[in-house]
């Protein structure tokens, strides 16, 4: 097995004690756990095991932390899409769930999800389907 060559400052555990305690995140929390163990002594390959994680990706938190600090323990930002919903998308679409859907040219007073969608797409120019905006309405009410 390679060694680790990592060297921590003296103030390493207290630094992680204090991350551990300040820890909002699950996976930050997580990750400073299984560096704070490495860095108490104990070896790679066990704590793995313990918290069920590859040697590889746990090595690397620890060499992070190593170089970076705390700071390396945390998420970075991610390439991608960013989504189409917003917070404002999502409070407009509650409102026009607690209007009458007569209001908006439905045939009956009971709405559906694909009504919805149309209307939100007439007054705010985003298009969701209607499995989007059902999926939205679940995790908001």
């Amino acid at each position: 097995m390679r060694p680790l060559k990592s060297h921590f400052p003296v103030h390493a555990l207290t630094t992680l004690d204090t991350m551990l305690k300040q820890a909002k995140e699950a996976r930050v929390f997580r990750r400073a756990q299984a560096v704070r163990a490495v860095v108490a002594g104990h070896h790679i390959s066990t704590i793995s095991a313990t918290f069920h994680l590859a040697n590889s990706a746990l090595r690397q938190w620890v060499q992070r932390f190593a170089q970076e600090g705390p700071q390396g323990l945390r998420d970075r930002a991610r390439s991608g899409r960013p989504p189409k919903v917003t917070c404002e998308l999502a409070q407009h679409l509650n409102r026009l769930v607690d209007q009458d859907p007569l209001q908006h040219g439905a045939l009956s007073s009971q709405g559906s999800c694909r009504e919805l969608a149309t209307v939100l797409a007439q007054q705010t120019g985003v298009q969701l389907g209607r499995e989007s905006v059902r999926c939205l309405l679940k995790k908001t009410r």
